[in-house]
């Protein structure tokens, strides 16, 4: 084999080496932006419960709202 043919070869190896890293980076950044955007609804479901929270807690506090009464009358 010749010189050129194994230069050859170990060019193809190196390019090939660069590739399958830049592949793997790629599929991780993707992962990584999966994960975030699953981070936001989450975060958009925690603020939509938590606005519900808000609004049964002024139910249950509001005068109007005799609990005592509720009950008594089951």
């Amino acid at each position: 084999m010749s010189s050129t043919g194994i230069v050859f070869i170990v060019l193809i190896a190196c390019v090939t080496g660069v590739i399958m890293q830049w592949l793997s980076d790629r599929k991780e950044r993707r992962k990584a932006e999966s994960s975030g955007e699953e981070f936001s609804e989450t975060l958009e479901q925690l603020r939509a419960i938590e606005e519900r929270v808000r609004v049964l807690e002024r139910i249950v506090t509001e005068n109007k709202f005799d609990l005592k009464r509720e009950i008594d009358r089951l």
